[in-house]
């Protein structure tokens, strides 16, 4: 068995307010869950009207559809116009690494 995950730090674009961010971040994280069937939450800086981390995580048989789900999950939060990625932090472990 295989756990991977990802932790996407961004930068909101033209957001002035907590209810700005959560028009922004609500809907992305229901897409990324929807779209790669991976669990996905706001996992910091919630106090922050301009930032955000994402985290997103999954259980997998091969390392292989990890990496291929990870990558994808990056590729399209870092694609979207309203915000900019910082920075992408993830591990991959195996419930054989003792």
């Amino acid at each position: 068995m295989w756990i991977g995950w990802i932790e996407l730090d961004l930068l909101l674009g033209d957001v002035h307010s907590l209810k700005g961010k959560r028009s922004i971040v609500r809907p992305l994280v229901s897409d990324v869950k929807r779209k790669y069937s991976v669990s996905a939450a706001e996992v910091d800086a919630q106090d922050l009207y301009r930032r955000t981390v994402i985290g997103a995580g999954l259980v997998a048989d091969s390392r292989a559809h990890i990496v291929e789900v990870l990558d994808a999950v990056e590729q399209f939060v870092a694609y979207r116009p309203e915000l900019e990625l910082l920075s992408a932090r993830r591990r991959i472990v195996s419930s054989a690494d003792d």
